[in-house]
């Protein structure tokens, strides 16, 4: 974990601190559910008491923590990892209790696994239909994607300024992902205002253009908030699709893509620097990569006899090929017979992800497109052993520790895949299936495995298999090390 401050480490955890930070980060959650709250008190059919004492359980709990008066406000290395990983948890318990307390009534296991899904921004429900759903429920669902998007601490960085003096950097370093990462000021609460600011106006447009649609203001925002986040809850069963609109549907690609981008690329872009969109190599190839995908969705489309208009083999695979790499996981309603190039390329797709520093899921391009760099040098080696090879990302050399982080993270990768897969087996579910679902858990993408002609609702499955899933998700947003340094004794030890 080089990317954390060379600070000397405490031989005891600050759990006081940990425990006031959460609860500005519960106040805030509170905050958010106001939304939905209003929502429900401006629709005859609802009720917005629920909401209240959710607000009021969240609040009340949160301002509790806010009395705690540690003995140090320093925070070391394992402190900003504990509270990256378990403020998801903690944020999902209390998230959970709307869809608890109200209109659906899931158990605490569903509950949980909607608001773990909501929060990674994976897009997987265990609710199978949205008819009778209130709607203050299904925009919770997509705020909860919206928040968890650019990342609970990332938000809280740019709110409560007092974290900038201890371990901001470190919680920053965290939760963010990608390979290396850089401020884009010198204090990380401004780099942290950066980052939301560019993603909350990107909202804002979005919402004003979807509202230009057949969509009500509603409608547009959820949408909006779930596209942004390229988490992919919908208002509706049948989703953008029983709208029939390209308009919708180009709207969303744009904004799927931009999702899909490396947000310090979009602050300096907008900030009168956008010559590193020119020269970014994971753009690039995120960009080629959905030409690619397209053009092999659109040659599986036509040899497979599905052309019914122009759409079918322009705006429907692009939009396919966009959704997957984003990881938003909004699919065609016949993908499945789109042909087993599809399904292939859609396996692929969900495994790479989009760049590093995006709200996507995936293993993220950055990283293949330094494993790719990394073969080419020890294939050239083999020819000419003498020789002193780097692997160069965006023109600058690669520190040869970069290197062997980005290797251990896609053996992990690949290690979690197969486990989980196997232990979603073992529980009852199809061995075809349980990869799938151990896979889109970890790509945070959220399909589910009738998507590939196969498999069953998450609904249908066993609460272990929930329980198991929510884990991976987590796992999957934190990239991995966050989480998995916890289970390791040495991180405990003094």
């Amino acid at each position: 974990m080089s990317q954390y401050l060379n600070i000397k480490p405490r031989a005891y955890i600050n759990i006081l601190l940990l425990l006031r930070t959460v609860g500005w980060l519960l106040i805030i959650e509170a905050l958010f559910m106001i939304l939905p709250c209003i929502v429900a008190m401006l629709n005859e059919n609802e009720s917005f008491w629920p909401f209240v004492c959710c607000i009021g359980i969240t609040g009340v709990s949160g301002l509790l923590m806010t009395f705690l008066r540690p003995k140090s406000r320093d925070m070391g290395k394992r402190e900003a990892i504990l509270l990256t990983g378990f403020t998801w948890v903690i944020l999902s318990m209390f998230g959970m209790l709307p869809f608890m307390f109200y209109g659906v009534h899931l158990s605490v296991t569903d509950a949980f696994f909607e608001t773990i899904s909501g929060f990674t921004t994976t897009g997987a429900s265990v609710i199978t239909t949205l008819e009778n759903v209130p709607k203050s429920i299904l925009i919770w669902r997509c705020i909860t994607q919206w928040i968890g998007g650019l990342g609970i601490i990332l938000f809280t960085l740019a709110v409560v300024p007092m974290l900038n003096t201890s371990g901001g950097m470190q919680m920053f370093n965290a939760e963010v992902t990608g390979i290396t990462h850089s401020k884009l000021r010198p204090r990380v609460s401004y780099t942290a205002k950066g980052l939301w600011g560019v993603y909350s106006c990107l909202t804002l447009v979005l919402i004003i253009l979807l509202s230009f649609s057949e969509m009500d203001f509603y409608d547009a925002l959820c949408y909006a908030l779930s596209t942004m986040s390229t988490g992919g809850f919908s208002t509706a069963n049948g989703g953008i699709h029983t709208m029939n609109s390209y308009y919708v549907k180009v709207v969303m690609i744009i904004f799927m893509f931009i999702g899909g981008v490396n947000f310090s690329l979009l602050y300096n872009a907008a900030t009168g620097k956008p010559k590193g969109l020119l020269h970014n190599t994971a753009l690039k190839v995120y960009v080629i990569s959905i030409i690619v995908g397209t053009l092999i969705f659109s040659l599986d489309i036509v040899f497979s006899g599905l052309v019914k208009n122009f759409g079918d083999v322009t705006i429907d695979p692009l939009f396919q090929s966009v959704s997957l790499l984003s990881s938003t996981g909004i699919s065609e309603p016949d993908f499945n017979i789109w042909g087993a190039v599809s399904i292939v390329v859609m396996i692929i797709m969900m495994m790479m992800g989009a760049c590093a520093g995006s709200t996507s899921g995936g293993a993220k391009i950055d990283r293949f497109v330094v494993l790719f760099k990394f073969l080419k040098n020890e294939f050239y080696k083999m020819m000419h052993p003498g020789a002193v090879t780097t692997v160069c990302l965006d023109g600058k050399g690669t520190s040869s520790q970069v290197v062997m982080k980005v290797l251990a993270f896609l053996f992990m990768f690949i290690i979690i895949i197969v486990v989980g897969g196997v232990i979603l087996s073992l529980m009852g579910l199809e061995l075809q299936d349980g990869f799938f679902y151990s896979l889109q858990a970890i790509s945070n993408t959220g399909l589910d495995a009738v998507v590939i002609g196969s498999g069953n609702e998450y609904a249908t499955m066993p609460d272990a298999a929930k329980w198991l899933l929510a884990l991976i998700m987590l796992i999957g947003r934190l990239e991995i090390f966050t989480i998995l340094l916890v289970f390791i004794p040495s991180f405990w030890q003094k």
